[in-house]
C-alpha cells in the first residue's frame, strides 16, 4: 500500500525530530522542508539528520532576500509595531515559511502538511492560517494538538527515551534555560528562566547587539536613502561602506547597528490566544530603518494622510501579529500603504551612539516642508490676520460646551473653578 506523502517544517531540533520519527511510524512518507530564513545553523548537519531520522526528502529553502524584500519591507513601509514597542520579527518570517511550505506541498502532490508549533503559542496560528489561506483544501497534521501524541509525549523525557529508542541524536551541549527564535530581522529570547517578568536577562542572552555600555565612545553616521518608502541605499559617513543590494543592506544595517547596541527590548506582550508573554528581542538593522522611515515622512508626507496612516498602524501590526498576513484585510491596507508612500523618496542621515538613534538631517526632492513658510524670522507669503478669523471660527464649539456646562451642571462647574 502506498504511504501518504507529508511535508513537515523542519528544524533539526528534539522537537521536529521526534515529530519526524513519529509520523514516519503512523505510516506517513515524509517529506522535511528547512527554511533558512537567517537563523545560525548547519543547514548541511540538519540535512543529514533529517535522513538519519527516516526522511524520504529534504528541501533546504534560502528565503532571506524574499523575505526581506516581499515581507520585511513591506512591513517597515507601514511603520509595523506591536503594541507599541515589538517590531514582529517573528510574525513577519511566519507567513513566507507557510507560503514555500505550500509551494512544495503542491509540488509533491500531497494535501499533508505538519509542523511543531505548540498548542499554547502565536505559531501554530500563523502557519495554519498561512496553510489554509493558500491550500484550502489542505490537511493539517498538527502533534502538539493531537490526542494520540499528547498521550505518548507528556514531558520532555518521554520525547527523550524516544529519541534513544530509536537512535535519534541529542545534542549533548547544556540547553540554554531559555527558547529561542532567530531570522534576518531578529532573535527572540522566551521561556525559562526569563519566565520570571522581574528578572534581568544575564548579557549572555543577547547575541546579535552588543551592550549600549560596551558600544563604541564614538558616533557612526550613516545616510539611508529611500524611493517611495523603501530603502534603497545605505552609506557609511565614517568610512564611505556603501550597500545597495536588500539582503546585504539590511546584513551590513544589522551589523552595524548591533555594534552600536540598538535594538534592544524587554516587553510583556499579548499573544493572540490572550496569554501574556515576556520576550526579550533583538532587532537591530530594522531598528534603524524604522527610525530612518518616520523622520523621512516627517517632510515628505502630507499631515492628514499621516494622521490616517497612523490611525492604521496597530491595527496592521495586529494583523501581522496574529497571523492574517494572506487575508481581504490586509490586501486593502497594503493597497493603502502603497499609495501612502508615493512620495516618501529622500535621504536621512542618523548618528547611532550607544543604544540611540538620532536623526541629524533629511532631505527630499517632494519635500512639503517650506523653510521660509515654517520660519519664525520671515513672512513667507503668509498673512498673520488670517489666523484670527481661522481661530475665532474654531473657537465656536469650545464656547458652546462650556455654556452648557455651566447651564446644565452649575455645582461641577463652581467646585471646578473654586480649585
Amino acid at each position: 500500500m502506498k504511504k501518504e506523502k507529508i511535508i513537515l517544517a523542519y528544524s533539526g531540533g528534539l522537537d521536529t525530530s521526534i515529530i519526524l520519527k513519529w509520523l514516519t511510524n503512523q505510516g506517513f512518507d515524509v517529506v522535511c522542508y528547512v527554511a533558512d530564513v537567517g537563523q545560525n545553523d548547519d543547514f548541511e548537519a540538519i540535512k543529514q539528520k533529517a535522513f538519519d531520522t527516516g526522511a524520504s526528502k529534504v528541501y533546504v529553502e534560502d528565503l532571506k532576500k524574499e523575505l526581506i524584500d516581499d515581507y520585511i519591507f513591506p512591513a517597515l513601509r507601514g511603520n509595523a509595531i506591536y503594541e507599541s514597542r515589538y517590531l514582529l520579527g517573528t510574525a513577519i518570517a511566519r507567513p513566507i515559511i507557510a507560503k514555500r511550505h505550500i509551494e512544495i506541498a503542491k509540488k509533491e502532490k500531497t494535501k499533508y502538511v505538519s509542523h511543531g508549533a505548540t498548542g499554547k503559542g502565536n505559531d501554530q496560528v500563523r502557519f495554519e492560517f498561512g496553510f489554509y489561506a493558500l491550500y484550502p483544501e489542505v490537511k493539517i497534521i498538527s502533534p502538539w494538538k493531537d490526542p494520540k501524541f499528547l498521550s505518548e509525549f507528556k514531558g520532555r523525557s518521554d520525547m527523550i527515551n524516544y529519541a534513544k529508542k530509536y537512535n535519534i541524536p541529542i545534542k549533548q551541549s547544556i540547553k540554554k534555560s531559555y527558547s529561542e527564535d532567530e531570522n534576518i530581522m531578529h532573535i527572540s529570547h522566551e521561556a525559562g528562566v526569563l519566565e520570571d517578568p522581574n528578572i534581568r536577562p544575564d548579557e549572555s542572552v543577547f547575541s546579535l547587539t552588543t551592550s549600549p555600555q560596551n558600544a563604541p565612545d564614538k558616533e557612526t553616521i550613516i545616510e539611508v536613502e529611500f524611493k517611495n518608502g523603501y530603502p534603497i541605499k545605505i552609506t557609511n559617513k565614517n568610512d564611505g561602506t556603501e550597500k545597495t543590494d536588500s539582503l546585504e543592506l539590511f546584513t551590513y544595517l544589522n551589523k552595524i547597528a548591533g555594534e552600536n547596541g540598538i535594538g534592544r527590548i524587554d516587553i510583556v506582550e499579548n499573544r493572540y490566544i490572550g496569554i501574556k508573554s515576556r520576550g526579550i528581542y533583538e532587532t537591530p538593522g530594522a531598528t534603524i530603518l524604522r527610525e530612518a522611515h518616520l523622520d523621512l515622512e516627517g517632510i515628505a508626507m502630507d499631515k492628514e494622510v499621516m494622521h490616517l496612516r497612523d490611525m492604521l498602524v496597530p491595527k496592521f501590526s495586529e494583523i501581522i501579529y496574529n497571523g492574517y498576513w494572506f487575508s481581504p484585510e490586509m490586501d486593502f491596507l497594503l493597497s493603502a500603504i502603497d499609495k501612502s508612500q508615493e512620495m516618501i523618496d529622500g535621504k536621512v542621515t542618523l548618528a547611532l551612539y550607544k543604544g540611540n538613534i538620532i536623526p541629524i538631517g533629511r532631505e527630499s526632492k517632494i519635500s512639503l516642508y517650506d523653510e521660509k513658510l515654517s520660519s519664525m524670522e520671515i513672512e513667507g507669503g503668509f498673512d498673520a490676520t488670517d489666523s484670527k478669523g481661522f481661530i475665532n471660527i474654531n473657537a465656536i464649539r469650545l464656547k458652546a460646551h462650556n455654556l452648557v456646562l455651566r447651564k446644565n451642571k452649575p455645582f461641577k462647574w463652581r467646585e471646578k473653578n473654586k480649585k
